[in-house]
């Protein structure tokens, strides 16, 4: 079943906290994660139908005004993307490791959604700001043609926002290199 979400990432965990809690009370959506990421940040992400996040995301953000400094309505998420949050997409290391690194969370997520949905490739996980100084990134595996593929698409969207950081592709990883990331 593929799902929509909306995510907002904010530069005050005061702001981020009471746009929250007008999202959620403008429309009728479920609250998927709602923390504070490094530096300081904060995270809210909410599912739904794409009517009602639309609207949840509007209210957050007439709260937020400046202090929301990325935001996004993805319909028809990968199915992939939620569980990768937490490395549970049951995806082994294959034939090659791609990385999509990005200063947002919300880049990182857009980034993953269209890796995911490009081809034959399989996420392995999404890390979310948290311990790594504001910064995120998406790891995902597949054949090393499929994994270049996806990788050059999922980063054009950060890219295209000025908050792409690094994209790289290793080809054959040491096996042991998913145990790292």
């Amino acid at each position: 079943m593929n799902h929509s979400i909306g995510l907002l990432e904010f530069n005050s965990i005061a702001k981020g906290l009471e746009s929250t809690d007008a999202m959620i009370k403008a429309a009728e959506v479920r609250l998927l994660m709602a923390k504070t990421i490094c530096s300081g940040k904060f995270l809210t992400i909410v599912a739904g139908l794409v009517q009602p996040i639309e609207d949840s995301v509007d209210a957050g953000l007439a709260i937020a005004k400046t202090s929301c400094i990325d935001h996004i309505v993805i319909p028809n998420l990968h199915p992939d993307v939620i569980p990768a949050f937490t490395a549970t997409t049951g995806a082994s290391l294959g034939e090659a490791l791609g990385i999509i690194e990005t200063y947002t969370v919300v880049s990182c997520v857009m980034a993953a959604d269209i890796a995911a949905k490009s081809g034959d490739v399989q996420l392995l996980e999404i890390r979310p700001a948290v311990g790594l100084g504001g910064k995120s990134f998406v790891t995902l595996t597949g054949d090393v043609a499929s994994v270049e593929s996806a990788v050059e698409l999922g980063a054009e969207y950060p890219k295209s926002n000025g908050v792409l950081l690094q994209k790289v592709v290793i080809p054959h990883p040491y096996r042991k290199i998913g145990e790292i990331v």
